[in-house]
């Protein structure tokens, strides 16, 4: 069992990691899909290198991460949504946590959507 106080760091830690939620419309917000369908697809390591990045960049002022339920395209799970003020909306399909990695890096800090990861370029046929 945990001590009280090894619970209120894993508490604090994630906290200051994922904001459940966010009304702050001036910041980018990452979305990323929770349900079933995402988790038994690997959203969950998904999520966490997203906080930890946005976190040792020292993002968390422009950039909430946050979880949601289900985004309905359970066939492109992990889904990401990256959300930016004033701009449309950007779905990234069939995550893991190194292309979650290359978005902080190239989407989040470079300002240039990863093209190859979105919905917008998966054959839909």
């Amino acid at each position: 069992m945990k001590t009280l106080a090894e619970l209120k760091a894993i508490r604090e830690k994630m906290q200051n990691q994922v904001s459940l939620r966010s009304e702050d419309h001036t910041q980018t917000r990452v979305v990323v899909g929770m349900a079933t369908c995402g988790i038994a697809s690997g959203a969950r390591p998904v999520l966490v290198t997203l906080s930890d990045l946005v976190q040792k960049k020292g993002l968390t002022d422009k950039i909430a991460v946050v979880q949601t339920g289900c985004i309905g395209l359970c066939q492109y799970e992990p889904i990401v949504e990256v959300v930016e003020p004033g701009k449309e909306k950007v779905t990234y399909i069939k995550m893991t946590a190194e292309k979650a990695a290359e978005v902080v890096e190239r989407h989040l800090v470079g300002g240039h959507v990863v093209e190859k990861y979105t919905l917008a370029s998966a054959d839909l046929k």
